[in-house]
């Protein structure tokens, strides 16, 4: 018996957009759905591009224009995988048109576009998400578990970082990620992941301290003009969450040496959580008790550890950056068919805009910043 397909039109067709291409591929195969997700149009900045795309990817149909795709009745939903610039306009014409919107982070450009398309998401009462793909490792379900269950105690603590160092060298040219009207800037860019690892982990963050750096102030473009950068190279805070534990975040793409240093370390009172993403399979466990040898535990991811099992029946395999993705489109096609446990929406994705912004303002006006 044949399966009501999910047409899908996605928009961009960079390196997020294939991997949801690739993702949209691979869900039906990896998971029991009930529908069955079809690669409907592919759009892009131009009709050369967006056919290429197309042919690559295994889409139907192409368009240099993404409001064809968002307007086309066949399409069940939209998929935004753009510059940040866009998806402000993107999702608020999709969900006006009636369609859910999977969108990449961060929300958007602005803290108001951000909030424009919660409102929108809320008054139209459609299905959204958006890509905050780490959140969607089976380990750091493990860690959420361990959390909630009070099984490290009561936590006071939590130390966070997002450090990579594709913008460590001075001579790394000036790009669109330098620009703030782009939502660019390390806190916006590779920032917001590690914002929302903390809410997902600890709950709402109530109160922060930050700081921002710019460590090459001038960058030169790709064909040799000198630009001034006016976003931040590292961002640092201090948080208070409203559990009263408190903690630090820290984010970074000067950090030499690291590539995907997403990481974090939660402090309780029986004990503590320690990950990082460059070892993605495995999570420390430490447990506090009475002995001299006590020590961290490696937690192995395996079969028994939620999505991890429609990919490898065996632990300590491991599986990978896009097979994330994967369990993060299943997660959007449980909310567009009605189940959103899982996931992160635009409500929640304007919650970290809010932090991020008041980390900025705590940064310009030197003082502590409550979140509302």
């Amino acid at each position: 018996m044949s399966k009501r397909p999910l047409r899908v039109a996605l928009i961009g067709s960079g390196f997020m957009g294939r991997a949801h291409a690739m993702a949209f591929a691979a869900v039906g195969r990896t998971f029991d759905l009930a529908v069955e997700p079809v690669l409907e149009i592919q759009a892009d900045r131009d009709a050369e591009t967006a056919a290429k795309a197309a042919a690559q990817f295994g889409f139907a149909r192409s368009t240099g224009d993404w409001r064809e795709a968002v307007a086309d009745p066949a399409v069940d939903l939209v998929a935004i995988a753009t510059p940040n610039l866009l998806h402000a306009p993107i999702a608020l014409a999709a969900l006006a048109a009636g369609k859910p919107v999977y969108c990449e982070k961060p929300l958007a450009a602005t803290l108001a576009e951000s909030q424009a398309m919660a409102d929108a998401a809320t008054a139209s009462g459609l299905p959204t998400a958006v890509g905050f793909t780490y959140l969607y490792n089976p380990m750091i379900a493990v860690a959420r578990d361990l959390i909630s269950s009070g099984e490290i105690g009561e936590v006071t603590a939590f130390r966070g970082i997002h450090a990579e160092d594709f913008m460590a060298s001075a001579v790394a040219p000036f790009n669109w990620r330098c620009e703030p009207e782009q939502a660019g800037g390390a806190l916006a860019d590779i920032g917001s992941h590690i914002i929302a690892m903390a809410r997902h982990l600890l709950g709402e963050i109530a109160e922060v301290s930050g700081t921002l750096h710019t460590a090459h102030p001038m960058r030169r473009t790709p064909d040799g003009v000198e630009r001034v950068v006016r976003v931040d190279d590292q961002m640092d805070a201090l948080v208070r969450f409203a559990n009263g534990a408190t903690g630090t975040l820290s984010a970074s793409w000067i950090a030499t040496g690291r590539k995907m240093g997403l990481g974090f370390e939660v402090s309780g009172t029986k004990g503590s959580i320690v990950f990082s993403q460059e070892r993605f399979n495995e999570l420390q466990l430490y447990r506090a008790g009475p002995g001299i040898n006590n020590g961290f535990t490696t937690i192995m991811a395996g079969p028994g550890h939620g999505a991890y099992g429609g990919f490898c029946p065996a632990p300590g395999h491991q599986i990978g950056y896009n097979d994330l993705k994967t369990i993060e489109v299943k997660a959007v096609i449980d909310a567009v068919l009605g189940d959103s446990s899982n996931a992160k929406d635009f409500a929640d994705a304007l919650r970290v805009e809010q932090a991020a912004d008041a980390i900025r303002t705590s940064h310009r006006e030197a003082r502590w910043v409550a979140l509302a």
